[in-house]
């Protein structure tokens, strides 16, 4: 590992970045304690048990088991290889490469490949052949400036059955692969076609920006075409993990502090063009779980600005509630008045007044109540009784009292009656709430559990005694000594190793620290340094301590020794074998007697 980039240099840049800034890229955290919290980017989960140490530059997912340094991280993060990690970080911290460094180009596979050629293509096409004047002119109505197509690499498929097909055959791709790509349709005879015709195209990327496919947006007048039609399911594009847009709205969600979530590629181009840079769009398709988990790595602050119309506001109910089922974020709805869309508002009333718009969003209870509010003629005491009702059963799920409070006095103002009259129907409804949450309790845990949470396999039971050894025997020289001057051997093979490793290491460098041994340990030893990193365990120790520890070793290894005689016994007595019986016997005494 060391051979590529001069050790030095690797621990020059580990020194001059802070892990949590580097993960807090990908990752929203929030700090408990004196270390920072968030939700495991290696999988989903609902509760955060991915942990980072500022402290010990360390990071661990008590979820999944994944854990390391800032290196690992981004190993893991961008599937990198060791030299592409420290690069990586490097660029983070503003150091450049050693000279005389060769990067290693990592090829791309040839699906990844395919996408790419094929949007340098469309892009090719828009801006600079006969073909394309249409299209551009198209797009400059739909006022995308030059920098705007440039910025999302908009292009153009021609109107053409296979001419895409005849560039990317020219660059050599198997038809294997070109069938494969989701680029093209194939007839009963075998014969392929370009799949996208005279449509603007817009790319769309995976959470690492590279392009695995695309969105095609009509531009003819034909109404039986569809509007938009969007590369089928391949093996590197699932329409329900990408949101449009989603590489460059993370870092801008920096510094904006929240994503913004739209229905469509326009209305996201549209907020771009009104200076807000997080916005996403999930692909045509109402938000997924996968998503949710997406944004909620990044953020807790989430804006939903979906259409204006009915079923922009019903898609507004539905993400709102997914969103409140996972739980953890603080949600603002923006509606736009008159039904419109984000990209209709911007062009009728300009930049300012709908960044205005997005700066007062509204809270979900005040998106609920508002709708609700609709639905009934409050003049009418019949109807406004009902309204109250709903109003009550919007109310009481919410945790905060402080919440709750708020809505019921904007509720008896708007009523006309009094706060404790509706405080007594919100007492009513929070107990029936409560009852029906026992009952799903109750009923769930009489359901058996017919699989494990693969998030625990992962685990290896810990030996903490033997990670408190090998923690000071790494960090204190005088309690590594005193194991050495016992003749301690470490009874568990991956023990064994590390300390072996880690004594080899501390006598090539000088100031040996854990941080650095890390990158030069095997892989599979690697989870055992994270889980100690991780533990809280004192710097300070007695020589009484570590004998505690070791008889309490020795008193494990006599009993899981007893436990393998007295199998050893049943199987002799099974086969009356009067000689091992007896040698048996005496090795059980004897192990016995040095217990007591």
């Amino acid at each position: 590992m060391a051979g590529r980039i001069p050790e030095d240099f690797i621990n020059e840049v580990r020194s001059n970045v802070n892990i949590v800034d580097v993960i807090s890229q990908y990752v929203s955290l929030e700090k408990k304690g004196k270390d920072y919290v968030g939700l495991c980017p290696f999988h989903q989960e609902k509760t955060p048990s991915f942990t980072v140490s500022e402290e010990k530059q360390f990071f661990k997912c008590f979820g999944c088991g994944k854990g390391g340094n800032v290196f690992s991280f981004m190993m893991y993060k961008e599937n990198l290889t060791f030299p592409e990690a420290v690069e990586k970080v490097a660029e983070y911290a503003n150091i450049s490469m050693p000279s005389g460094y060769q990067k290693e180009i990592k090829p791309l596979s040839p699906l990844k490949k395919i996408q790419q050629d094929a949007s340098d293509f469309f892009h090719h096409v828009l801006f600079t052949t006969k073909a394309g004047e249409r299209a551009l002119k198209y797009a400059r109505e739909r006022e995308l400036s030059e920098e705007l197509l440039e910025h999302f690499q908009i292009g153009y498929a021609p109107n053409s059955e296979k001419l895409l097909l005849s560039y990317l055959q020219g660059k050599g791709y198997s038809d294997t692969d070109l069938i494969q790509s989701g680029l093209f349709s194939q007839t009963e005879s075998g014969q392929l076609h370009d799949r996208f015709r005279d449509r603007l195209m817009f790319p769309l990327t995976d959470e690492t920006g590279y392009i695995v496919g695309f969105s095609g947006r009509r531009i003819s007048n034909n109404k039986e075409l569809a509007k938009y039609l969007n590369s089928p399911e391949t093996s590197i594009f699932n329409k329900s993990k990408v949101l449009f847009h989603f590489p460059e709205a993370k870092k801008a969600a920096r510094s904006e502090k929240h994503l913004i979530l739209y229905e469509g590629y326009m209305d996201v181009i549209a907020a771009y063009k009104a200076g807000i840079k997080s916005g996403i769009a999930s692909m045509g398709t109402s938000l997924t779980d996968e998503q949710v988990y997406m944004l909620k790595r990044v953020t807790n602050n989430i804006v939903i600005n979906y259409d204006g119309d009915e079923p922009g506001q019903h898609a507004i109910e539905r993400a709102s509630k997914m969103f409140n089922q996972v739980g953890g974020f603080r949600i603002g709805i923006v509606s736009l008045p008159e039904n419109l869309d984000p990209d209709e508002y911007v062009k009728k009333y300009g930049v300012q007044r709908y960044q205005d718009e997005v700066k007062g969003a509204i809270t979900p209870t005040d998106f609920f109540l508002k709708r609700l509010e609709q639905k009934y003629n409050l003049a009418n005491d019949r109807e406004k009784l009902a309204y109250l009702d709903e109003a009550i059963k919007v109310i009481a799920p919410l945790s905060d009292p402080v919440e709750k409070d708020l809505y019921i006095a904007k509720l008896a103002r708007q009523a006309g009656v009094t706060q404790d009259s509706l405080k007594v129907s919100l007492l009513r409804e929070g107990r029936r709430l409560r009852a029906a949450k026992r009952r799903k309790q109750q009923y769930e845990s009489e359901e058996p559990v017919l699989e494990t949470d693969v998030t625990q396999q992962h685990h290896q039971p810990q030996n903490n005694a033997l990670m408190r050894l090998l923690y000071l025997f790494i960090h204190a020289e005088l309690a590594r000594e005193y194991l050495l001057s016992r003749k301690f051997l470490f009874p568990d093979e991956s023990y064994a190793k590390l300390a072996e490793l880690w004594l080899n290491y501390e006598q090539t460098h000088d100031n040996a620290k854990i941080s650095e041994f890390y990158d030069f340990i095997p892989t599979e030893l690697k989870g055992i340094i994270d889980s100690m990193e991780m533990k809280e365990m004192p710097k300070s120790y007695t020589t009484q301590e570590i004998d505690d520890i070791l008889a309490s070793l020795n008193r494990q290894a006599q009993s899981k020794n007893l436990v393998n005689l007295q199998e050893q016994l049943k199987d002799a007595e099974r086969r009356n074998d009067q000689d091992l019986i007896l040698s048996t016997l005496n090795a059980i005494l004897k192990t016995k007697r040095n217990n007591n």
